[in-house]
């Protein structure tokens, strides 16, 4: 036997095999087919739906003059926390509202610090300081605004700003 005649006869045998194997796939997704049918037909609901799911568009394009009426924002409430109030401390308060005249001397306001000019208001108490600082005073000393200006103060804030003054007067 030739070479030639060797590899003819096993090249057939590999050519043989294929079809053979070719064969039975096509055999098995005929018969696979025949066995779908019945249950995911063309016709059906079903098959329609997934077939336009799987080719819609992925965006829409509109073109002018085309009215497309948009749908209404949703409102949704927001539960906004309980805002936490927290009363300055004296120096703070004293650095927001009391800077401006007991820093420079304004309007006859006693400068932070100066005895000499605190002292006669100290001798009149505690009580007489709070009140004009609270409610605010008008004399020949000079001029003090209700809460120094700042009527977003509480009291207890004012208190505390008048007696931190006290102290660096002392």
């Amino acid at each position: 036997m030739s070479r030639d005649q060797k590899f003819f006869d096993l090249y057939s045998l590999v050519i043989g095999i294929l079809a053979a194997v070719a064969l039975a796939i096509f055999v098995l997704a005929m018969k696979m087919s025949d066995l779908t049918q019945e249950v995911y037909t063309q016709e059906t609901d079903e098959y329609q739906a997934a077939v336009a799911a799987r080719i819609r568009p992925l965006s829409q394009v509109y073109l002018p003059g085309e009215d497309l009426e948009a749908s209404a924002p949703a409102l949704m409430p927001v539960d906004e926390p309980d805002p936490v109030v927290t009363a300055m401390t004296g120096p703070q308060a004293y650095n927001t509202a009391c800077l401006a005249c007991h820093g420079a001397g304004v309007a006859g306001a006693p400068i932070l610090g100066d005895a000499a000019a605190w002292g006669a208001r100290i001798a009149q108490g505690n009580d007489v300081l709070n009140d004009h600082a609270i409610n605010g005073y008008s004399g020949s000393a000079g001029y003090m605004p209700a809460k120094g200006g700042r009527a977003d103060l509480s009291d207890q804030e004012v208190r505390d700003a008048v007696a931190y003054m006290v102290d660096e007067a002392q």
